[in-house]
């Protein structure tokens, strides 16, 4: 008897990119291969670093009379919820004081960006038709956001982001894009370490962005995987956040824990549905109304939010002396990755490579746009460096064993492929 799912109904889909190039890096037995790939920090002896305030956390959680293996709520842990939505909006917030916010503990940034897309793609209409909204991204952008959305059901686009001839924001041109949208568009925005490019606007900038997002009525949609893993503090990496909510703007936040807790396994995330101001009585009847159908779409997708990683971080965010350490283990990161951007622009340069570095260290967070070429990159892979083929390279990769060998390669590529300076020159 023949299947019904036959290659014509359910072809074969793709690899994901990055998890190939993750397992081909598996199955290299070179003891020279660097993996530049899965955006997950190392320390500088390539191992998989354990925050010590996680390991005091995850002790105190295992040994507590208190936790148990039970469900959790719907909407997840209480106290745990509370806490990240004034880690991303700062204690002194107005939208947590006017209780303008609902929120729901998730499955890390992917689950919440999941969430976000299902809410939008049934409710928003802004227009009062049958019309699903566009959603709005950055070129490039993190390889998984459209597919997240387009799975919803949502229609998407671009709004230019990336100078490839200068390796710096295309500021002017994201300006443009965003006051051409149609009027209440969708605009997924990154909080801040860029995901892949590692540019971010300057505060400045951010305030032109929220400017133009006021005055066309766009619906803000942000992305917050990396706070305080970009610049070491978690209010500089909030800036964006907290000035959008400031705005009155009508907005939701995919957060995740992953990275800035080194807790990637866990999948610990929230998602937070911010209203606009007005008054107490309807602030609250519109929270309840979001938030009863935000519950009834996670009890759809995964009826309940893993418990183990939650009460850790939970732990962590709402214990003062452990919040502190926290904040110290995250400054250890991003130096560590700020060192290493130093460094390899300093080397490349020593070596005279062609081109301009000095978006290495102009760029912040994990990843690097280096600017090499999809052949290049695969000649890289030849010398047993591991990257997606767009150039992007996550800097806790490199550590200052494997540097010399990747930038000696990284030479070799470049001055072998010909016109890459004039690319990178702009010329």
């Amino acid at each position: 008897m023949m299947t019904a799912f036959t290659s014509t109904t359910v072809p074969e889909a793709p690899e994901d990119p990055l998890f190939s190039v993750m397992v081909a890096f598996r199955n290299d037995s070179s003891e020279k291969k660097i993996d530049l790939s899965i955006g997950a920090y190392r320390d500088n002896q390539e191992k998989v670093w354990i925050l010590p305030v996680v390991k005091k956390a995850t002790a105190t959680t295992a040994m507590s009379p208190d936790y148990n293996h039970e469900y959790l709520p719907i909407i997840g842990l209480a106290r745990f919820i509370k806490a990240a939505q004034r880690v991303c909006l700062g204690n002194s917030s107005d939208v947590i004081k006017d209780n303008r916010i609902t929120s729901l503990q998730t499955i890390s940034g992917t689950g919440a960006l999941h969430l976000g897309a299902l809410f939008l793609s049934k409710f928003y209409r802004p227009d009062g038709s049958n019309n699903t909204p566009t959603v709005y991204m950055s070129s490039p952008t993190w390889s998984n956001h459209p597919q997240i959305f387009k799975l919803a059901g949502l229609p998407t686009a671009t709004y230019r982001y990336f100078n490839a001839s200068t390796r710096s924001l295309d500021f002017d041109g994201m300006l443009t894009d965003l006051a051409a949208a149609p009027p209440k568009s969708i605009i997924l925005l990154h909080a801040c370490a860029h995901n892949p490019t590692g540019i971010d606007p300057n505060p400045r900038q951010w305030e032109q962005i929220a400017t133009i997002m006021a005055e066309r009525h766009h619906f803000a949609f942000f992305d917050s995987a990396y706070q305080g893993f970009a610049s070491g503090s978690l209010d500089r990496d909030a800036i964006a956040l907290r000035l959008f909510a400031s705005y009155g703007l009508e907005m939701c936040i995919a957060q995740s824990f992953a990275k800035n807790c080194g807790i990637y396994g866990q999948r610990v995330g929230c998602f937070h549905f911010i209203t606009s101001p007005a008054t107490e009585a309807d602030t609250l009847e519109t929270v309840t109304r979001i938030g009863s159908q935000l519950t009834a779409l996670q009890r759809a997708c995964i009826s309940n939010p893993p418990a183990y990683g939650a009460h850790v971080v939970s732990l962590i965010l709402n214990t003062p002396d452990l919040f502190e350490e926290w904040e110290e283990d995250l400054r250890v990161m991003s130096g560590r990755i700020m060192h290493m951007r130093q460094q390899l622009r300093i080397k490349l340069e020593a070596l005279g490579t062609p081109g301009s570095w000095h978006h290495i260290t102009e760029q912040i967070g994990m990843f690097s746009y280096t600017g090499l070429t999809t052949d290049q990159c695969l000649q890289m892979r030849e010398m047993h460096i591991y990257m997606p083929l767009n150039g992007r390279i996550s800097m806790a990769g490199l550590n200052l064993k494997n540097l010399d060998y990747f930038v000696k390669s990284m030479d070799r590529v470049v001055r072998e492929t010909e016109g890459f300076s004039k690319v990178v020159n702009g010329k």
